[in-house]
């Protein structure tokens, strides 16, 4: 079982993954060759006599300069009153969440960690430590889910892709400039906890599946825009999501759990009046169980607008 092929999709999506790369140079990663299709993300509308959310599939990291912002889109923006993301950090005050997640990450008694890989992986870790930038003692120090979340970050960085030019940060960016309300679905201290409650089993193969896989992550990577890039919620379910099917605890934290939640909270919204834009992550709007599915479920109205 490759986890780290399971979880990274997830990574591209998970608002934190995409803070942590916010200053990576951009270059457009490996993508399948240019298509005819205009650039047209899905969007849904759930409403009423006085609320409309819009649901806006997003990738939290992109590369620099990429037209995704088609007319549809920016007439449910400028409509919006309020716009909400999975998760917000504080840019003017990064150490603090850093602090966070190093408080979290790190616990005393831990095994070596090049203990922590098979032997044959451990010149791969080294090197890989080397690169992150973190003096190798500390990886000692730190649980196996952070090194892995450190070191696939620092994947996310070499391939150019980062949260600067990811949909969250621009949309946070315009709402922001317009003086219109930002709200978030989940506390970073949430997100971590993500990672923190995964079995030591599952972060020693998220790990190990770190190491030496730039090519493969280029082409699932350029997989995903390309899916994003045309609304395709069939490829987009595939690309983000098929293989947590997997690893049902997996898929239960980062998928069923969250998509259960944000679907209540939707339902919950709609009670109040106005216009609100919703950007998550394009995988918890496609496919079986998916926050689109579940509202489908429960008898609410929702249209495709894009």
């Amino acid at each position: 079982m490759n986890l780290f092929r399971r979880l990274r999709p997830l990574l591209a999506g998970l608002g934190l993954a995409a803070s942590a790369c916010a200053t990576a140079p951009a270059r457009m990663p490996d993508r399948p060759p240019v298509r005819p299709a205009p650039i047209q993300p899905a969007m849904w509308k759930v409403s009423d006599a006085d609320t409309t959310i819009y649901l806006f599939g997003t990738i939290h990291l992109l590369p620099a300069k990429l037209a995704w912002q088609t007319p549809a889109f920016e007439a449910a923006a400028a409509h919006s009153d309020e716009l909400v993301v999975e998760t917000i950090l504080d840019d003017q005050h990064p150490t603090a969440f850093a602090n966070r997640l190093l408080a979290l990450g790190q616990q005393a008694g831990l095994p070596r960690m090049l203990d922590r890989v098979a032997p044959d992986k451990r010149a791969a870790l080294a090197t890989a430590i080397a690169a992150s930038g973190f003096p190798a003692a500390a990886f000692d120090g730190m649980k196996t889910w952070l090194a892995g979340f450190l070191l696939v970050t620092t994947q996310f960085k070499h391939l150019g892709l980062n949260g600067q030019d990811g949909v969250e940060a621009i949309l946070r960016q315009r709402f922001s400039a317009a003086g219109k309300s930002i709200g978030a679905l989940e506390s970073n201290d949430q997100q971590i906890a993500i990672f923190d409650q995964l079995p030591e089993a599952a972060q020693r193969a998220f790990l190990e599946s770190t190491l030496g896989d730039d090519a493969a992550m280029k082409a699932e990577l350029g997989a995903m825009i390309d899916s994003w890039e045309h609304g395709d919620t069939a490829k987009i379910a595939a690309t983000f999501n098929a293989e947590l099917t997997g690893n049902p605890e997996l898929t239960d934290a980062l998928l069923h759990r969250r998509n259960a939640d944000w679907t209540r909270w939707v339902k919950a919204r709609m009670a109040r009046p106005g216009t609100v834009m919703v950007a998550v992550g394009a995988g918890h709007l496609a496919g079986k169980g998916s926050v689109i599915d579940q509202l489908k479920r429960a008898g609410v109205r929702i249209e495709r607008v894009q």
